[in-house]
């Protein structure tokens, strides 16, 4: 395995981004040959609200996307094969395929179960120019584990990501240092990192429909339209990007944030999506077999104001009620009322989770512990999904995203320890 002064030390940055190409379908295909070449649909229930979680290549052309609920997928594509998912087999291939991208680099940052940035600066004289880097990615994928993906490369991570979205399916794109903003240029505005459903019809409202619209428009002018987040905007549409690849053993922090569709004020609703984010962080947590010693939460008014707080607690902790409990706290001192774009939750502090383990006499805590450690059990055989609690199962207005982001998705999970969960 290369090492982080094998790979790293180079003049010239270089960033991969891999994506497995409709990854569900794909690993359905490996497990059942018979389903090759065939409209599959992963999702759920089509007579319970079920959505589509992924679709093979064959449906799409019918114009079916994730997201979509599953009984608008059969309309458009009717003679479909609907598919629950073997959702534990999902997790086994991402990890084969997280190891051999490891064995190219250490600097590996997975984005979710099937996409990870490489930075493969310096790399060049282990494994060749980043063309090649980017064809053996491919290939070992392809013949290790069987299945297809596409790779984008380009000198940061913004850039990489969006040519690999243009490689797609099955390709290799790498765009040169210098070309980034003519590469950019003539795609949709709803390309960038960072423009959601609302924020692309606010633009096309104003005649932005392409990147280069935006960027002809100048940084002074798109502050004016959207503030800060208009500046950022301009930037990324130039191209330009200097965020890091950042691998587990670096990372610092576990986040989850939503935004919302519209915005949104009612406070039930966004209760149910704190305490849903809550038991995401504090289960990628145990999946890393971390604690955390501090709780964020993250607020974004309808004027893009955005306010960040944290508290400290008193004891480092992996649980989704202690996670949801300080966040909750946060939230009910902080926010105004005011209809909210953006909600978030995350943790930092992260530490070595062997070195804690319950009170032995807090019965409380071991009994949400045990229930953490069932509610892990049954999501990792049946899907995230798979099981909820009460509370958010309730009736009530689910809040629509425009956009979920696990800035900081679970690691590969390491070995847990013996030692009763911590708190």
């Amino acid at each position: 395995m290369a090492s982080p002064v094998e790979c790293g030390m180079g003049r010239q940055r270089w960033i991969l981004h891999l994506d497995l190409d409709a990854f569900f379908p794909s690993v359905e295909e490996l497990l059942n040959p018979a389903l090759k070449g065939k409209a599959i649909i992963v999702g759920g229930d089509p007579n319970a609200r079920g959505v589509v979680s992924s679709a093979s290549y064959a449906a799409r052309r019918y114009g079916v996307r994730s997201a979509m609920p599953m009984a608008q997928a059969l309309r458009l594509c009717p003679h479909a094969i609907v598919l629950h998912g073997h959702h534990h087999k999902y997790g086994e291939y991402s990890a084969r395929v997280m190891r051999i991208l490891r064995e190219i680099t250490p600097l590996v940052e997975p984005l979710s179960i099937d996409e990870a940035f490489l930075d493969i600066t310096g790399c060049e004289r282990l494994w060749g120019p980043p063309l090649e880097i980017g064809a053996l990615v491919r290939r070992r994928i392809r013949d290790e584990v069987g299945l297809p993906a596409s790779v984008g490369i380009a000198a940061n991570k913004l850039v990489a990501k969006i040519a690999c979205g243009q490689a797609k399916p099955d390709g290799l794109l790498l765009v040169r240092p210098g070309e980034e903003a003519a590469f950019l240029a003539p795609l949709a505005v709803r390309e960038l990192w960072g423009v959601g459903a609302v924020t692309a019809e606010r633009l096309e409202g104003l005649g932005i429909a392409t990147i280069g619209d935006l960027a002809a428009l100048g940084a002074d002018y798109m502050q004016r339209v959207l503030g800060d987040h208009g500046r950022g905007l301009h930037r990324a549409s130039l191209g330009i990007d200097d965020s890091p690849v950042v691998s587990e053993h670096q990372r610092q922090s576990i986040s989850q944030e939503r935004t919302f569709s519209r915005d949104v004020d009612e406070p039930d609703v966004l209760a149910k999506e704190l305490l849903r984010m809550s038991e995401h962080v504090a289960a990628s947590l145990r999946s890393a077999n971390q604690v955390a010693q501090t709780v964020r939460i993250k607020l974004r008014y309808e004027d893009f104001t955005t306010l960040t707080r944290q508290v400290r607690l008193d004891q480092p902790t992996d649980q989704g009620q202690r996670v949801h409990d300080a966040a909750a706290a946060l939230f009910r001192q902080h926010w105004r009322g005011r209809p909210l774009r953006l909600l978030g939750v995350g943790v930092s502090g992260l530490l070595d989770g062997a070195g804690y383990q319950l009170d032995l006499f807090d019965d409380l805590d071991q009994r949400r512990a045990s229930l953490d450690r069932a509610l892990d059990t049954i999501r990792d055989r049946f899907g995230r999904d798979a099981i909820q609690r009460a509370s958010l199962a309730k009736p009530g207005r689910r809040a629509e995203d425009d956009r979920e982001d696990d800035a900081t998705p679970p690691a590969e999970p390491a070995p847990r320890s013996p030692k009763p969960p911590h708190s």
